[in-house]
């Protein structure tokens, strides 16, 4: 046989036998408790895994998570989405050292809290154990827009 060539047998067969069908009867009982807590364990040790290989300020990382979680526990007050999932965060930066900037946006420079959220963010991620200094730099440019948030906060606001 040369180069590209191939050879193929072909077998005729008059008929197959089906596999035998699933049956509901056949399958192993399982009380809903515990159905509920095998997901539960199956879930718990999904969630649970982080990268390996991540620095702690690198996203993935433990401080730098920990910075994200911190910023979401901050709420616009007139809109009930926290500032992450509502798109005001551009950028989070975490230095080796412990040193936090984030540069974040206002729904508009005329937004009644301009003055007061960048002090509510710096304290908040100042607070974050392994945070050795935090600093809020407030951007207008891009400006904000809806399509900035994340698609949970558009279903809260009933957007989606």
């Amino acid at each position: 046989m040369s180069d590209g060539e191939h050879k193929f047998t072909v077998e005729e067969v008059s008929a197959v036998t089906p596999p035998p069908r699933a049956r509901v009867e056949d399958a192993v009982a399982e009380t809903p408790a515990e159905t509920l807590a095998r997901k539960r364990d199956y879930l718990d040790g999904f969630l649970a895994q982080t990268p390996t290989d991540t620095a702690p300020g690198e996203p993935g990382g433990a401080l730098y998570e920990a910075v994200i979680d911190a910023l979401r526990e901050i709420f616009d007050p007139e809109i009930p989405v926290n500032i992450y999932d509502l798109g005001l965060i551009y950028g989070v930066e975490v230095s080796p050292e412990g040193a936090v900037v984030v540069a974040m946006t206002l729904t508009t420079p005329h937004c009644p809290v301009a003055e007061s959220m960048p002090g509510e963010v710096e304290m908040r991620v100042a607070a974050v154990p392994g945070v050795r200094d935090a600093e809020v730099n407030l951007v207008w440019d891009p400006p904000w827009d809806p399509a900035k948030m994340s698609d949970e906060a558009k279903l809260e606001l009933g957007m989606l």
